[in-house]
């Protein structure tokens, strides 16, 4: 099975699509475009679980790269700098959407006019309230685990089983070595078995 940017026989392989593309080529840039699209959406979705802005930074991600590909030293090294990319934008939009929040989540119709009504969108699937009750506990156990992460551990977590990457492709892209991330996985992993209501959840969630 070929994995994410793979190249297949008779194709070039990404360093020289990444070369071309450091000479302006933008025909070599669209193929590295479409080799990556579908891995950057979806990294970036599971950080901001959005749609719209996982299109918008996806986008952003390829533009940004575009510009300053000519300055990447080692093309050999694309992906994990592509990655890394990608996990910045995906930080930046969290820290935005945060600090605009403490805005948008005042009190109650705050700031609408007497005159105004509140509009509700309806579900287009209602949940069942046993669904309802599953979802929140989990979102609950889920946020408690994340919680008891460092920064790193965090995201080395997310990286290595949400992203799959491989040790030394989180290495590059976090730019560390190989044995802090191993010791960050470690401690992460430690916390994850160490939390018996997220582990059971799971258990017994798995068909």
């Amino acid at each position: 099975m070929n994995g994410p940017g793979t190249i297949t026989d008779g194709e070039e392989s990404i360093s020289e699509l990444v070369r071309r593309s450091q000479k302006g080529d933008r025909m070599a840039f669209d193929r590295i475009i479409n080799i990556h699209a579908g891995r950057i959406h979806r990294m970036v979705y599971f950080r901001v679980r959005s749609a719209m802005d996982a299109e918008d930074i996806t986008q952003e991600v390829f533009i940004t790269a575009w510009q300053k590909i000519s300055s990447l030293k080692e093309p050999e090294k694309f992906q994990s700098w592509l990655y890394r990319i990608a996990v910045n934008r995906s930080l930046d939009h969290s820290r935005k959407r945060k600090f605009f929040d403490l805005f948008r989540f005042g009190p109650k119709n705050a700031g609408m006019n007497e005159n105004e009504e509140e509009l509700e969108v309806p579900d287009t699937v209602t949940p069942s309230p046993l669904d309802r009750v599953m979802e929140g506990e989990f979102k609950s156990l889920l946020e408690g685990f994340s919680a008891s992460l460092s920064k790193m551990e965090r995201e080395v977590f997310t990286l290595r089983f949400m992203d799959q990457l491989g040790l030394r492709e989180i290495a590059e892209t976090l730019q560390k070595d190989e044995s802090t991330v191993k010791t960050h996985l470690y401690r992460a992993l430690a916390k994850f078995r160490a939390n018996d209501g997220l582990s059971s959840f799971l258990t017994e969630a798995a068909p």
